[in-house]
């Protein structure tokens, strides 16, 4: 007679593909259902890991892992819906934009953003930042007044450092009026690695 022991033993080993694959039918069919509110992906790229969401809007976040990913997600499912999936689908025109910008091959970005988590001035800053041509920066002060407001300075910093979609919403390009960098929410070494790159090209 068989001991439990080697009754487990006889089991077959997990599919790892076939759980992928019935991961990927149930996004699916989530989908065609109408029942993702927020999809997600995550992306390699020359600055880190890169989470990706979109509601059927736009793309609604790109966060660093420095952000941390689970913690971004949750908040996602607090602020905009519980309904969160992994459909990487849904991101493959942001994903392939992405590439082309790190290649050197892209400096605008042709996207549909869902800018929901930025409220009041805060989005009439971000609606603003890509006005900042590719290869070049923008003070503080001068985006405040673009924005409506030339004395909200410090409200400026705040909308850059809680910039939602960064990259696409190029915040990066934002600096003090002295040159320095400021903050960024992939931090500092990160801003001016971004910088580096558009400049050189």
């Amino acid at each position: 007679m068989n001991t439990d022991a080697e009754v487990f033993e006889a089991l077959p080993a997990v599919d790892a593909d076939a759980l992928t694959r019935l991961r990927a039918r149930l996004a699916t069919e989530a989908s065609e259902a109408e029942l993702i509110d927020v999809a997600y992906r995550t992306v390699d790229s020359p600055v880190g890991k890169l989470l990706l969401a979109a509601t059927d809007v736009g793309l609604v976040r790109v966060a660093f892992a420095v952000e941390g990913h689970d913690r971004v997600l949750e908040r996602l499912s607090d602020t905009v819906s519980p309904r969160v999936l992994h459909y990487p689908r849904r991101l493959d025109n942001v994903a392939r934009e992405l590439d082309e910008y790190f290649a050197g091959a892209r400096r605008e970005f042709d996207l549909n953003l869902d800018f929901q988590l930025a409220k009041g001035f805060r989005r009439e800053v971000l609606r603003h930042l890509p006005e900042i041509e590719y290869g070049r920066t923008a003070s503080y002060s001068v985006v405040a007044a673009a924005s409506g407001s030339p004395r909200a300075v410090r409200a400026v910093g705040t909308a850059c450092a809680k910039n939602p979609l960064p990259l696409v919403v190029p915040c990066h390009r934002v600096v003090r009026s002295d040159g320095s960098l400021g903050q960024y929410a992939g931090g500092p070494e990160l801003k001016a690695i971004l910088l580096e790159l558009e400049s050189n090209r």
